[in-house]
């Protein structure tokens, strides 16, 4: 049966390499897009087609042989297969965010850069876990009731930008920038969790874990997987990180301006010109650590905020016009790229494991 990819993204392009690696007899004869738009003509050598126009050049045999993996996000999955089912494509499975974390997981086993946590041996030893979910007031509600981990608390992001209370922690508690929410999003909460927990009591904090997530995307953890972080000594837990073609700078291009992108590299060559001499070489890969979600040691998680945050300010006064007069989430897309500068620059010093993030709808 032959196979297509729904989808032209990330997720799609993460899914085409896993497929191709770990099931390599497997042809992929396409991806499949609704629309052409800012879509790639060509993946990894394989042609990116409208659904229209690839429905109607395949006959009704042809169309019953053929397997379509939506890898999109899941929100969007019932709509795309009801258009699939509209063209007669009617044999479609979903790639939901577990299988696709199964699949990544299998991929990079052996992949010493990205290591997933679940290939860790089992230790005896629970670390304290404080994961943070940030929330917003405007979220849509769920569509299906999921029970939270007792490891994870709900904190709100940009409190002080509203009347209305959806959590029972704020990010415009002790020392904060909430109101910069419209800029930095979930990172205004892991601002709060550097001031107003990371700072407090910091040594010896041994094997207490701290970390953000999202309403929506939280890492998937087990029981067993909490007991591999102490007695494997890992010191940072990331989603695994997603490819985009032909690299990440590229892809962040196509949402940011280029001189914010200017800002930023001047930030960095400022305040760490360490850090700026791998800048090239990180930016030129494909891997990008997606939705500044992380768990980490308390110092680890510590060190990477006050690395962060000053590179930040420093880009939202070099900005034009710059973040005080601005609402448009740039710096959030940022804190990704230096998430992943941060991280990948320091893989020989830091123990990094990886996980599936889970997306709830």
């Amino acid at each position: 049966m032959n196979l297509a990819i729904y989808g032209a993204k990330a997720t799609a392009l993460g899914a085409y390499e896993a497929i191709h690696s770990i099931y390599p007899q497997r042809r992929i004869t396409c991806f499949i897009v609704t629309k052409r738009e800012n879509n790639a003509e060509i993946l990894c050598g394989v042609p990116v087609m409208e659904l229209e126009f690839y429905a109607g050049a395949l006959s009704k045999e042809e169309k019953a042989n053929t397997e379509i993996l939506i890898a999109t996000p899941e929100n969007v999955m019932p709509e795309i297969e009801k258009s699939l089912d509209e063209q007669g494509l009617c044999c479609h499975v979903r790639l939901t965010s577990m299988r696709f974390a199964e699949m990544l997981g299998y991929y990079h086993v052996c992949d010493k850069d990205f290591i997933p946590l679940a290939a860790l041996p089992v230790g005896y030893h629970r670390a304290g876990m404080h994961m943070f979910m940030a929330k917003f007031y405007q979220d849509k509600i769920l569509s299906s009731a999921y029970g939270l981990p007792e490891w994870i608390t709900p904190i709100q992001v940009g409190t002080a930008l509203c009347e209305e209370r959806v959590a029972n922690i704020y990010d415009n508690d002790g020392e904060n920038i909430s109101e910069k929410n419209g800029n930095y999003s979930e990172l205004t909460a892991l601002y709060w969790i550097w001031k107003n927990r990371l700072l407090q009591n910091l040594p010896g904090a041994g094997d207490e874990f701290y970390g953000l997530s999202h309403y929506r995307r939280i890492l998937e953890l087990s029981d067993d997987d909490i007991l591999k972080l102490a007695d494997n000594d890992v010191d940072v837990v990331l989603p695994y990180p997603m490819p985009y073609e032909p690299n990440i700078e590229a892809h962040h291009k196509r949402y940011l301006k280029d001189k914010d992108w200017e800002a930023m590299f001047t930030a960095v060559r400022e305040i760490q010109p360490a850090y700026a001499e791998k800048l090239p070489e990180i930016l030129g890969q494909q891997y990008l650590y997606h939705y500044n979600i992380i768990l980490a040691r308390k110092e680890v998680l510590a060190n990477y905020c006050a690395w962060l945050f000053p590179i930040l300010e420093r880009t939202e006064e070099l900005s034009e016009p710059k973040g005080c007069d601005r609402k448009d989430r740039y710096i959030g897309y940022m804190g990704e790229t230096l998430e992943t500068i941060y991280f990948m620059a320091n893989k020989d010093k830091l123990n990094i494991a990886h996980a599936g993030c889970r997306f709830l709808t």
